[in-house]
């Protein structure tokens, strides 16, 4: 399969330009220079930063340049470490991955939609000419099945737009299902050669997810070890009423394995064998419930297949988040984890 070159090891740096605060004490200090270092010192190869449309435009969509600060210093940076970065639009006006942001109407309004366009178009204006640099990364995590074939529409339109002023830059598609490894299929083919098929894995959910606070159905007791018993998962996701993202039924009696996470690429690394394109997981990782020594067990399963097969990865996420790698939880497994990264 076509490998990402450039973008095969990195990290998320989730809730930097995304997700949390806009104000300028955050912006200035989430992330700073030393964090681009220390990334680059880990021996990764890039970064992967979710923006939201807030720092780049008004609500009245009216421009603002103080996202596009940030990225340029971001871009300084990575080109200083030996890094590469992914611009992740994570959310646009009218649609975000997660719907206690408030945003909707995107997928049923042209006006929504242009200005979704317009916006790449200004990103891709300023960083078109860094392909070597920076990927672009369209939308993070469609969610609804039935807004494929919108969705594909809205792909076409808007490489079509980025094009003009980013002939060679990378560009990452997601498919619907919070970015699923099993949505890709519907994806339509690349339109050339720099498109990236892109998908997100937090398998197995019970055990990367336990206790989130945002899954309705989780509650904070619940607690799951890696690679724990599969006849206990089974057990806990009906009792949890979690069968709507995941009953294990087609998990052998072996249970979790790197085995486990070969099956569940192989489909989509066929599938960009054929199609002649590069597949790239944008985030995977484990939430802070989770032991050390059960996360350590489990970056090394997926990254043995991530490495079998060429598929390049980003690792969610840097810090905070619920999911931080350099949370003082995982200190004393942090060099080996970054091994497996």
């Amino acid at each position: 399969m076509k490998r990402f070159e450039g973008f095969m090891r990195g990290v998320n740096f989730g809730g930097w330009l995304s997700q949390l605060t806009y104000d300028k004490e955050h912006l200035d200090t989430y992330i700073t220079e030393d964090d681009f270092k220390t990334v680059s010192e880990w021996g990764l190869d890039h970064v992967r930063i979710p923006v939201d449309y807030n720092i780049f435009e008004t609500a009245e969509g009216e421009p603002l340049e103080i996202g596009f600060g940030y990225l340029e210093s971001a871009c300084k940076w990575c080109e200083k470490y030996g890094l590469r970065m992914i611009i992740d639009l994570h959310k646009t006006y009218g649609y975000s991955y997660e719907t206690t942001y408030g945003e909707s109407g995107f997928f049923d309004s042209e006006p929504l939609q242009e200005r979704f366009y317009k916006l790449w178009e200004r990103i891709a204006e300023r960083f078109g000419n860094k392909p070597q640099t920076v990927a672009f990364e369209l939308l993070n995590e469609v969610n609804d099945a039935s807004l494929s074939d919108t969705w594909n529409r809205i792909i076409r339109t808007v490489i079509g737009r980025i094009r003009k002023t980013a002939p060679d830059t990378y560009i990452l598609v997601g498919g619907y299902w919070n970015n699923s490894v099993d949505a890709l299929k519907d994806l339509e083919a690349p339109y050339d050669d720099k498109i990236v098929y892109n998908f997100h894995c937090y398998d197995p959910f019970l055990f990367t997810h336990q206790a989130a606070y945002w899954v309705p159905e989780m509650n904070s007791e619940v607690r799951a070890s890696y690679p724990g018993d599969i006849k206990e998962y089974r057990r806990m996701m009906v009792e949890l009423n979690l069968t709507r993202i995941q009953d294990y039924n087609d998990v052998p009696d072996t249970g979790f394995t790197a085995d486990y996470f070969d099956g569940r690429f192989a489909h989509a690394v066929r599938l960009c064998e054929e199609r002649g394109c590069s597949l790239y997981c944008g985030e995977y990782g484990v939430i802070e419930h989770a032991s050390a020594e059960d996360c350590l067990r489990w970056y090394s399963d997926i990254s043995t297949v991530f490495n079998k097969y060429g598929i390049g990865r980003s690792a969610w996420s840097y810090k905070a988040m619920d999911f931080g790698l350099t949370d003082e939880r995982l200190k004393d497994v942090l060099p080996e984890l970054i091994t497996k990264l």
